[in-house]
């Protein structure tokens, strides 16, 4: 049977705008026929892959998502004292296992990837590897050879274990994402709201008046709720059976999810929010996410001990009527004494890869 660690979080944001949208505003969705302001799930995952949680603790297996691997590659042959036309070839030789390339632009004789391309650090080392060997004169395995010999090379990448990746030209280096992330909504009616500002320019006169410059950004705040789950079997499998880098990503992605958040407009609102309310729940029955409590916006005035209560008994009734889905739970509950600490949540979370 498979093993799942669910995660079910309650956040609470003041003024912000973390994560916006074509116009620059806070995203939002329509839940129940009520507006509520929304995280989208990618914007979560960034904020996660950034987060020092994933950078100090995972320092070694994290990946890079790019399109600009052929600079990257002719820059380092050149600087090695390779032809800058020779360079170019290669790189393009190699760059192009991840994917089609197309021109920067005419004059700058840079090429991108067409689509982004999530690469491993095994992957990253062999290409630049592979790069000078051609350049020195070895000839290169030919088409899906040559993929073979890098792109199986993924295993080491916890951001690509955990989120998954897409090589549109070569569908058999996919990776299936071992998480899944909902995007988090506000339990509540919350619309977007304007802050009018205008700046004055300190170089005045005495008698001038006015201001030099003015405009206005959105921002809204609220209770937010937000659902992960996490297969750990296929986490371990593509992790290549390493059961301890599996725990050290569930450590770091409880952490990461109870404190990492989106940073958009974080100068101008500096939200640092920390999860008020975490559930994991750990089994091997079929995950369930709650969002189901909340298609009703929660009213009143105590919006966050409202939005727990909605949950707790949202959960109770599911469980009631199609049995329970977890064998085993931990749950953070700031203000609660009997509730279990951060370090207490990631460590059950890992627990789970031990016992898999």
């Amino acid at each position: 049977m498979t093993v799942f660690v669910q995660f079910h979080l309650l956040t609470t944001y003041g003024p912000s705008n973390p994560n916006r949208d074509d116009m620059g505003r806070p995203k939002q969705a329509v839940i129940g026929g009520e507006t509520r302001l929304r995280h989208s799930s990618q914007s979560i995952k960034r904020a996660l892959r950034e987060s020092a949680f994933f950078a100090e603790n995972l320092a070694g297996h994290m990946g890079v998502r790019t399109k600009r691997l052929y600079g990257k590659l002719v820059e380092h042959l050149v600087k090695n004292g390779i032809k800058e036309a020779v360079a170019h070839k290669t790189a393009e030789e190699v760059a192009g296992i991840f994917g089609k390339l197309e021109s920067a632009g005419k004059e700058s004789g840079d090429k991108l990837a067409t689509t982004l391309a999530f690469i491993s650090p095994e992957e990253q080392k062999l290409a630049y590897e592979l790069a000078e060997s051609a350049a020195a004169g070895e000839k290169l395995p030919k088409d899906k050879d040559l993929k073979n010999r890098v792109l199986r090379n993924a295993d080491g990448a916890v951001d690509v274990a955990m989120f998954g990746r897409m090589l549109a030209s070569d569908a058999d280096f996919n990776r299936d994402a071992a998480v899944q992330v909902a995007h988090a909504f506000t339990t509540h009616r919350s619309i977007e709201q304007e802050d009018w500002f205008s700046a004055v320019d300190d170089l005045n006169k005495a008698d001038e008046t006015g201001a030099a410059h003015i405009g206005e950004t959105g921002f809204g705040s609220g209770v937010f709720y937000h659902y992960v789950c996490v297969n750990v079997d296929l986490l371990i499998e593509n992790l290549a059976g390493d059961k301890e880098l599996a725990v050290k990503a569930l450590e770091a992605l409880a952490k990461g999810l109870a404190q990492a958040t989106p940073s958009g407009k974080q100068n101008s609102f500096a939200h640092h929010p920390r999860a008020h309310y975490i559930l994991a729940e750990r089994g091997e029955q079929a995950p369930r996410d709650l969002s189901g409590a909340f298609f009703k916006a929660v009213e009143g005035k105590d919006l966050l001990g409202e939005s727990v209560t909605k949950l707790e008994a949202t959960r109770k009734a599911i469980d009631k009527a199609y049995g329970p889905c977890w064998e085993a739970e931990a749950k953070l509950h700031v203000g609660h004494d009997d509730g279990a600490t951060l370090e207490e949540i990631a460590a059950f979370a890992g627990e789970a890869a031990r016992g898999a």
